[in-house]
């Protein structure tokens, strides 16, 4: 019986995600307006696109976190391998342009194929990688089925799944739990994952912790936070310069809740010179809403700079008295972080479940989180544990909290120091991964 069900989930999925495909193909033409990237080689969508040598370590990083997470893993697999050859797949454009950075003599680079018996098939066909490594949460239930056909074991490495997501998979157990069952090696973040991933039929899995622990800054993006900090003015009687707050990896449903939180904190000081006020940093999560928060700053009267507009990589005269900064670019988080004295935990303050916050970490960077970071609850909790972060019940008292923090130079470097140490005591994850992946991969060869 559990067999039948199988079968006619299966069908019934496939015969939707063939139904929605039009649609599929409209939505990324038109996210291409903003990010054109979506509108090239959309024949790599449908299994499509030049064949690259065959035994190569297939690595599919979704989007932007993903992308990031694969980058220890990657030079882990190099060190531990010299010679290994990689395919990187990727869902968006952030990811594919991050991952582009990555590659180096002899990889390649792909779109995933859409969820399509036919498409999955013809991709595995043509690339015939020697191991494929799922991140963190991607379980495609007719790539994981073509993937099994072809003989290529599949891992999911840095695996992570909350209770909700757990829940939602159980409601689809007949669609879902085979997908799972055909994972070769599933590669916990934490205990209570693993725990969950097994009672969403995976099997065998093993705890080899986060990924992102093994995240190295950049020394040179560091290094121009500080040279953007060292170029703000310093505060009028003071001894320092303006102090930083930084809204990192910021979600929608946060902006305005934000915005409205920092005017009345703002509002509250004692100092009524403006040019000394403290320096609102947004940084959003996704790209598409660059122009969305810089309306919603403008909106609520507020004086906004964007990184993007700055002439050279030192923000010109005018933005040094600007009330908001807005971080439009890619790839330069680890100078936020270097900058900020201390950053609010995006998608924490609304029901989203937080975002990354060991990269804060690893940049020395204390980070005030909301209520909502069950997508990282461990490392949330270890995080305050360890004193690398505070929690806040909701925006106003987390701008308060941070405010506080960031005119506290002896609290600040005792949290700093406190997030290198956090940082660094949970290192170890991408050598034990492919270590692993390595194995898996040679037995199968």
């Amino acid at each position: 019986m559990r067999t039948w069900r199988a079968a006619w989930a299966l069908a019934l999925y496939s015969a939707l995600m063939a139904l929605l495909l039009p649609l599929l193909w409209l939505r990324y033409l038109w996210r291409a307006r903003r990010e054109p990237l979506y509108a090239r080689w959309m024949g790599e969508r449908l299994g499509l696109g030049e064949p690259v040598a065959p035994g190569a370590v297939w690595i599919h990083a979704v989007s932007l976190g993903e992308t990031r997470a694969a980058e220890p893993l990657i030079l882990a697999l190099r060190q531990q391998r010299p010679e290994v050859r990689l395919l990187l797949t990727h869902g968006t454009a952030t990811g594919r342009e991050t991952g582009a950075h990555l590659l180096r003599a002899g990889d390649a680079q792909r779109w995933l194929p859409l969820d399509l018996p036919g498409a999955t098939r013809r991709f595995l066909a043509r690339h015939r990688p020697a191991v494929g490594v799922l991140l963190e949460t991607e379980v495609w239930p007719n790539l994981q089925r073509a993937a099994a056909d072809a003989g290529v074991p599949m891992v999911l490495a840095n695996a992570r799944l909350s209770e909700r997501s757990l829940a939602r998979s159980l409601r689809f157990d007949a669609l879902l739990r085979p997908a799972a069952q055909r994972l070769s090696l599933a590669l916990a973040q934490t205990t209570e994952d693993a725990q969950r991933l097994v009672r969403a039929g995976a099997r065998p899995v093993q705890v080899f912790g986060n990924l992102k622990f093994d995240l190295v800054p950049d020394a040179g993006l560091l290094e121009r936070g500080r040279q953007w900090r060292a170029a703000l003015p310093w505060v009028q009687g003071g001894s320092r310069s303006r102090r930083v707050v930084l809204a990192a990896s910021w979600r929608e449903g946060e902006d305005a809740p934000l915005l409205a939180a920092w005017r009345s904190w703002l509002l509250s000081l004692p100092q009524r010179d403006t040019t000394s006020w403290p320096l609102l940093l947004i940084v959003p999560r996704h790209p598409q809403r660059f122009d969305e928060v810089a309306q919603a700053v403008t909106r609520a009267g507020l004086h906004l700079s964007r990184r993007s507009q700055w002439p050279q990589d030192l923000p010109p005269p005018d933005a040094l008295h600007a009330d908001v900064w807005l971080g439009d670019s890619l790839r330069e988080m680890p100078a936020y972080y270097a900058l900020a004295d201390v950053a609010l935990l995006g998608g924490s303050f609304a029901p989203l479940g937080g975002q990354n916050l060991i990269e804060a970490a690893a940049c020395g960077c204390p980070l005030v989180m909301g209520p909502h970071t069950f997508n990282f609850a461990q490392a949330a909790e270890l995080s305050a544990e360890q004193g690398a972060a505070l929690r806040a019940a909701d925006l106003g008292e987390a701008v308060t909290l941070a405010g506080q923090l960031a005119g506290d130079d002896g609290a600040l470097a005792d949290r700093r120091a406190a997030c290198l140490r956090f940082a660094h005591s949970h290192q170890g994850a991408a050598m034990r991964s492919a270590a692993a992946i390595l194995a898996l991969c040679d037995s199968g060869r």
